[in-house]
């Protein structure tokens, strides 16, 4: 009975991932303004939409970062940026204050064209594990944000897509560098997540999970909370004190 239920759940979610009506001809000129471009996924988001032939305004860190970033891009004379420096400490204004701040000022011109949010979240904004309390406190703040806007956008007809995603662990250098001896997850190719922000937002879905096993550990969370804590607990390096 187990395996039956299993097998069904897994066809439910193969045929909700592989059938997504993504057409790329859609993004074609789409206007796309895009924080953190420099590096990490917003770095292969920006790569992926020059090649699709969106017009892009993007932000980084520094300028050095996106400079380098703009040179490795397809089309890089269509690219327009804007700077917003921050620091890597301060991670409620980092991961939750400046998404608020942005989307207040852009949702009027996404309500006049009917446009849409993507908004990279974390697993850590969706199920609380160790070592991270500062970073999963600011992204459930942000998913809470968003689903209540959502909300709000809904029952006032307003026609602005709300995408949340869902990302794990990626492979870039300072990522790895972050959880080094804490934990054991492989991490996720930045190219692979980027295309699945980019196909989500296309296709206006409510959200994306990447790798896609990060949604049935979503709806572990209420259905089976010890299961999905024993899963949480076996990707954890639990002999490596946390640090101060």
């Amino acid at each position: 009975m187990k395996v039956l239920l299993l097998a069904g759940l897994g066809a439910l979610f193969f045929a909700y991932y592989w059938d997504d009506n993504f057409d790329p001809a859609s993004l074609q000129g789409a206007r796309v303004l895009l924080t953190g471009a420099s590096v990490g996924v917003g770095e292969e988001l920006a790569y992926h939409y020059a090649r699709l032939g969106s017009h892009l305004v993007l932000t980084a860190h520094t300028e050095a970062l996106l400079q380098k970033a703009l040179g490795s891009a397809p089309a890089p004379s269509g690219l327009r940026f804007l700077l917003r420096p921050v620091t890597r400490s301060r991670h409620l204004q980092v991961n939750f204050l400046s998404y608020v701040q942005l989307t207040s000022l852009a949702l009027p011109s996404l309500t006049d064209s009917k446009g849409s949010l993507v908004v990279v979240s974390s697993l850590l904004g969706r199920v609380p594990t160790s070592f991270s309390s500062p970073y999963s406190a600011a992204k459930f703040a942000l998913n809470s944000f968003f689903g209540s806007l959502r909300r709000e956008l809904d029952v006032q007809d307003v026609h602005v897509a709300i995408t949340m995603c869902v990302l794990g662990l990626r492979d870039r250098a300072s990522a790895a560098e972050g959880v080094r001896g804490v934990t054991r997850a492989k991490a996720a190719p930045g190219p692979k997540a980027a295309l699945a922000v980019i196909r989500g937002g296309a296709t206006r879905a409510s959200g994306v999970f990447y790798p896609w096993r990060f949604h049935l550990l979503c709806l572990l969370r209420g259905w089976m909370p010890q299961p999905r804590a024993w899963f949480i607990r076996q990707e954890l390096n639990i002999t490596t004190p946390a640090a101060a």
